[in-house]
């Protein structure tokens, strides 16, 4: 399972678009139809939008996350898609900005209405391993005994399941807070 997660991973993608004067209650609707029709796409996890922060500011982000790259795909060469975005052509001061990101790049993720770029590798690691090395070692004095009586296997999967969706939803994005500096010097 892990080697097809390699050959296909989850993907983010981070479009940016700058939407015309005058046009943005259009392109919200444009927002709200697009999202409707991903959501009915197999393997869309969720979309964000991040609406300009003044009204003077014309650019909206919007994310697509999908689990696979293969279903992003699918998504992307739809007919469906492709009708949706022909409405907005119109609405738009110039081509979006898309960035696709996979794997340990999406949990180096900071909230903000600009794309970032990810830090290198090797800061995603030592915050990886500085991030997970405690939560193994809580399983192994909390989790463990309190599964014990399940077989060894459906043991590892229920920690390992714990530890993913942890890492994910809960220290992931408090360390990449905390490590913001270090993770990202040129922010200041």
């Amino acid at each position: 399972m892990s080697e097809n997660h390699s050959i296909d991973p989850p993907v983010t993608v981070i479009i940016s678009r700058r939407v015309k004067p005058g046009c943005k209650a259009a392109f919200e609707e444009f927002i709200s139809g697009i999202t409707a029709a991903a959501m009915t796409f197999e393997g869309h996890l969720g979309t964000n939008v991040f609406r300009p922060s003044s009204p003077e500011n014309n650019e909206y982000q919007i994310i697509f996350k999908f689990d696979r790259a293969s279903n992003l795909r699918i998504w992307q060469e739809s007919e469906c898609r492709r009708q949706w975005l022909a409405r907005a052509e119109s609405l738009r001061l110039e081509p979006p900005t898309i960035r696709v990101i996979t794997g340990l790049e999406t949990w180096f993720t900071l909230p903000s209405p600009k794309p970032i770029i990810p830090p290198p590798r090797y800061k995603m690691a030592t915050i990886t391993l500085l991030a997970i090395f405690p939560l193994i070692q809580l399983a192994n004095l909390v989790l463990i005994p309190l599964f014990k009586p399940l077989p060894p296997l459906l043991r590892s999967l229920i920690i390992t399941g714990i530890i993913v969706l942890l890492m994910t939803y809960v220290v992931m994005p408090r360390m990449t807070k905390l490590f913001s500096r270090w993770l990202y010097p040129q922010k200041r």
